[in-house]
């Protein structure tokens, strides 16, 4: 058996026989379906930023977060979320009384 470690080993198939061929004698490396995965799923829905913060307050915001079960970082994320629309309801009140 074969191991494919990169996507581009895979040819284009003619027909699923062909496909089914190939996949009789061949299999994918572990470290490429984990990548493909990883990257699949969180590519699309989030950028990575950098963000400097007082330690003292990170400290507090991580242990929150252990209080509540959740990641700081996404805890982080869901306040900036409800912020960022809190924001939003105001402009748009204030856009549409003037």
């Amino acid at each position: 058996m074969n191991a494919v470690a990169d996507w581009e080993d895979v040819p284009l198939f003619d027909s699923e026989q062909a496909e089914a061929a190939f996949w009789g004698e061949n299999t994918i490396e572990m470290r490429l379906m984990q990548n493909s995965v990883a990257a699949g799923s969180e590519s699309s829905e989030s950028v990575t930023i950098t963000l400097r913060m007082d330690p003292k307050m990170l400290s507090r915001i991580k242990r929150l977060a252990r209080s509540r079960y959740l990641n700081y970082q996404s805890m982080i994320k869901q306040w900036l979320g409800e912020r960022v629309e809190s924001e939003m309801d105001k402009s748009m009140r204030s856009s549409t009384m003037t």
